[in-house]
């Protein structure tokens, strides 16, 4: 799935785009489910600074629905496989974020692992996430923007900065300097791969499009966190066909281990 040159390529720059890794009938299947009341109503918002608002659904347990098999299909954790090296793979967690037109909110500057780490992992580089475009993201609709190379600088400190957790600011401003910001602009279908550590943000979406996207975490079986009461993290993947996507037709997700706000806020969401 992934040619030397681009691992090598994700080591260096902290990323990696797969461009249509998934089709155009996988799209339009997924986002009937992500649009359906099984995600919309477990959603729930969170603020940026100027107030406007991102919704976003967050589950752990990666089951038998059109989600749960899109994160175990093997083209993904084969991808995943390749990147993080020798180990089994684990499903940490999957999020839709839902950024709708004129009122979605931007993201701070922030690194994965800086909420990752109080969740008590220990590796960083045993972890990935993965986000799948379900609509286009460009700059007019918020896509994510990273800085280049960050994900070889240390874990910053994260504090609360609105509803939302951001790198301290200073040592942003410093990696702002000497590092070459990204817009990591998506097709629908689209893949990007993103180290732990390495800072990204979004702007709010002041257009008139959505900008839709499913983000999967994965974790290596051996980087057991201390902190974490969710059993996913170190479960090993139960890998699906490819096929199995489209082959299942369109299914809720049910019975899920959804994340409630008012509890757990502290997972990156971007």
């Amino acid at each position: 799935m992934i040619s030397p040159a681009q691992i090598e390529s994700y080591h260096r720059d902290g990323f990696l785009i797969l461009p249509q890794l998934f089709s155009s009938e996988e799209i339009a299947l997924l986002y009937s489910v992500a649009t359906d009341d099984s995600v919309t109503s477990n959603s729930f918002d969170l603020n940026d600074q100027e107030g406007k608002k991102t919704k976003l659904t967050l589950w752990f347990t990666a089951g038998d629905d059109s989600f749960g098999l899109m994160s175990r299909c093997q083209r993904m954790i084969e991808s995943v496989q390749q990147l993080l090296g020798p180990g089994e793979v684990c499903h940490f967690h999957s999020k839709i974020m839902q950024k709708q037109p004129k009122v979605g909110g931007a993201w701070e500057w922030h690194q994965d692992y800086g909420y990752w780490y109080k969740n008590g992992f220990l590796y960083p580089e045993a972890m990935i996430s993965v986000m799948l475009a379900l609509t286009d993201a460009n700059k007019e609709n918020g896509c994510l923007q990273v800085l280049k190379g960050t994900h070889k600088m240390q874990r910053f400190e994260h504090t609360f900065i609105g509803e939302q957790q951001g790198a301290d600011p200073d040592f942003v401003q410093e990696a702002e300097k000497i590092s070459e910001l990204i817009q990591c602009e998506l097709r629908a279908g689209d893949v990007l791969f993103f180290h732990p550590n390495i800072l990204h943000r979004s702007e709010a979406n002041l257009s008139e499009n959505a900008r839709w996207s499913v983000i999967s975490a994965y974790n290596l079986s051996h980087n057991k966190p201390f902190r974490e009461k969710h059993s996913s993290c170190i479960t090993p993947v139960s890998v699906v066909r490819d096929e199995a996507i489209l082959a299942s037709g369109q299914k809720k997700v049910s019975g899920a281990d959804f994340l409630v706000k008012e509890k757990e806020i502290t997972l990156n969401v971007k």
